[in-house]
């Protein structure tokens, strides 16, 4: 699949998962969650440590997204990737994109392992999609 292809696969999902979305509008995880809301996508954030995020309620752990979410996008310390990937593979998220920065080398050689579409090329959804800070 070419980068363009895979990207069409990971928007497919009905639900996208947020992981490390945070309140702080300043941060990556705030400005990819008000990415996929600017472009009309059904976007839930992952942190445990918030109820909601842009009014949004939050779940706490990916195992706790809706069964419709296949695709989710980490903005999260490397170390932690590490840690949720095998986390998220498990329950059956099918696309995870890793913004940069965010890529772990055995996260990511474990999800080319197991089938799932893995975006980690340096591909930033804010550029791809077009995000506009508002």
């Amino acid at each position: 699949m070419t980068i363009q292809e895979q990207i069409q696969q990971f928007l497919a999902s009905p639900t996208i998962g947020v992981v490390g979305a945070s309140t702080d509008r300043k941060k990556f995880g705030n400005k990819v969650l008000r990415c996929y809301l600017q472009h009309g996508r059904n976007a839930i954030p992952v942190n445990p440590n918030e109820m909601e995020i842009e009014g949004i309620p939050c779940v706490a752990t990916i195992n706790d997204l809706p069964s419709d979410a296949l695709s989710i996008s980490m903005i999260t310390p490397p170390a932690i990737t590490a840690k949720l990937v095998p986390l998220a593979i498990e329950k059956g998220i099918r696309n995870i994109w890793m913004q940069p920065g965010v890529e772990h080398p055995e996260a990511v050689a474990l999800c080319r392992e197991r089938g799932v579409n893995i975006i980690a090329d340096g591909s930033c959804v804010l550029v791809v999609m077009g995000y506009h800070d508002h």
